[in-house]
C-alpha cells in the first residue's frame, strides 16, 4: 500500500533559531542563562549554546597523562527550551528582532 505524502511524519522542521543568535534558556537547570548558538542540530531539534548545559567528560589514564583528565564541555539542549533574546527589550521574544 502506498504511503500518503500528506501524512508523512518527517522530523525535519524549519526553526527560528540559527547559528550566531543570542538565546535565553527558558527551561531546565540553566534557566535564565543567555548565550550564543554555536551549532544547530536540525534533525535532532537541538542547539549547542555557548556556556550552557555544561557536562563533565572523564578521560581514561594513558601514558601521556597518567592521572587521566576531567574536563567540561557544552552539550546540546532541546530547541524548545530556548528563546530568542532581544537586547533592546532585555528579554526573550517569540519573533526575530528587527535589525536597525
Amino acid at each position: 500500500m502506498a504511503r500518503n505524502s500528506k501524512t508523512s511524519t518527517s522530523k525535519t522542521s524549519k526553526s527560528k533559531i540559527r547559528k550566531g543568535d543570542t538565546v535565553v534558556v527558558i527551561a531546565g537547570n540553566d534557566r535564565g542563562q543567555t548565550g550564543t548558538v554555536k551549532r544547530v542540530y536540525q534533525s535532532a531539534e537541538r542547539v549547542l549554546v555557548d556556556g550552557v548545559n555544561m557536562r563533565w567528560h572523564h578521560k581514561k589514564p594513558t601514558e601521556q597523562s597518567p592521572k587521566g583528565d576531567r574536563s567540561q564541555a557544552e552539550c546540546p539542549i532541546h530547541i524548545s527550551n530556548v528563546m530568542l533574546w532581544d537586547e533592546a527589550a532585555g528579554k526573550g521574544v517569540r519573533k526575530r528582532p528587527e535589525k536597525a
